[in-house]
C-alpha cells in the first residue's frame, strides 16, 4: 500500500486532468475527515492532561509547542470529543422501507424519517458527512463504513443478528409483544404502547454499538417507531455524558421517551448504558 506522501505525489504527477481532478477530490475528502479527527484527538488529549495530570494551559502549551492563548482557543472551539461515538465518517444513516397495503411502493414510517432527519442534523453539527441508506422491505442489506441503523430486528436480519450477540440485553418477542430483557437479572422492559390499555404517548428503544461484519454499527431500535425517535432525542441531549461512560467500545442500553404526537417531550435512560466486556 502506498504511503500518504506517495499517493499525494501520484496525484500531482497524474497527466489526465479528469483523473487528476477526481483523485484530488477523493484525497481532499479523506484529508478533511482526518483533519477533523486529529483536531478531536488533540482536544481530548488536552482534556485528559487537565483532568488526569492536573496540567495547566501553560504547561500543555509548552508540551505541544503552542501558545497558551492558542491552547485556550482549541479547548473551547475544537471538535467535541464525543464526536468519536459515531466513528470517523462519513456516516450512513440506514432506515427501513416498509410495505403498505394502501401504496404500490414501500414507504418510510414518519417517525423513522423524522428520527433520521434529527440525527443527520446532529451529525452535521459534529462536522460529519452524512448519507442516507434505504433498507429494503425484505431487510437484506450490508452495513459498510460507519453506520447508524434506525431499524429493529423485525425489519432487518442484520439488526437481529447483531442483537443476538449482545451479552447484556436481549430484544425478542414474548407472549405476542416485543420486549427488551436484561440477560443478567431477567428484568424485562416493554413498551407502554403494548399495555392494556395502551399509553400512546410513550415508548422505549434499544440503543447500542454492536459488532457487524467488517466493523461496528450504532443501532437504534424502538419497540415501535416512536421509540426510535425518543432514542435519537436522548442521543442529542446526552451525547457527551454517554461518551464519558462508553467511549468508543461496544455498549447497550434502553431509553424511554414521552411524546406529544411525534414531538418528544422527554427522553431518559431506562436501563443505563453498559460497556460490553
Amino acid at each position: 500500500m502506498p504511503s500518504d506522501d506517495e499517493t499525494f505525489e501520484s496525484v500531482r504527477r497524474e497527466p489526465d486532468p479528469v483523473a487528476q481532478g477526481r483523485r484530488a477530490t477523493e484525497l481532499l475528502n479523506i484529508y478533511q475527515r482526518r483533519t477533523a479527527e486529529l483536531a478531536r484527538l488533540r482536544r481530548e488529549a488536552m482534556r485528559r492532561l487537565q483532568t488526569e495530570r492536573g496540567m495547566s494551559y501553560a504547561a500543555i502549551a509548552d508540551a505541544f509547542g503552542l501558545s497558551k492563548g492558542r491552547i485556550g482557543q482549541l479547548i473551547q472551539a475544537g471538535p467535541p470529543v464525543e464526536r468519536a461515538l459515531f466513528g470517523l465518517g462519513p456516516i450512513s444513516i440506514a432506515v427501513p422501507l416498509r410495505g403498505s397495503p394502501d401504496r404500490t411502493l414501500p414507504v418510510f414510517a414518519s417517525e423513522d424519517a423524522l428520527a433520521a432527519d434529527r440525527l443527520a442534523a446532529l451529525l452535521r453539527d459534529l462536522a460529519f458527512e452524512v448519507e442516507r441508506v434505504s433498507i429494503p422491505v425484505d431487510g437484506r442489506w450490508q452495513p459498510a463504513g460507519d453506520v447508524v441503523a434506525i431499524c429493529g430486528p423485525k425489519s432487518s436480519a442484520v439488526s437481529a443478528h447483531a442483537l443476538e450477540a449482545d451479552p447484556l440485553l436481549r430484544f425478542h418477542e414474548r407472549d405476542g409483544r416485543w420486549v427488551i430483557e436484561d440477560r443478567a437479572d431477567g428484568r424485562s422492559y416493554g413498551s407502554p404502547l403494548d399495555d392494556d390499555p395502551p399509553d400512546r404517548s410513550a415508548d422505549i428503544a434499544y440503543l447500542g454499538r454492536l459488532p457487524v461484519d467488517g466493523g461496528t454499527m450504532l443501532l437504534i431500535a424502538g419497540v415501535h417507531a416512536l421509540g426510535s425517535l425518543g432514542a435519537v432525542d436522548y442521543l442529542i441531549n446526552h451525547l457527551a455524558e454517554l461518551y464519558r461512560v462508553v467511549g468508543t467500545g461496544p455498549f447497550s442500553m434502553v431509553t424511554a421517551s414521552r411524546h406529544h404526537g411525534e414531538r418528544v417531550i422527554h427522553s431518559e435512560a431506562l436501563c443505563p448504558p453498559r460497556v460490553h466486556q
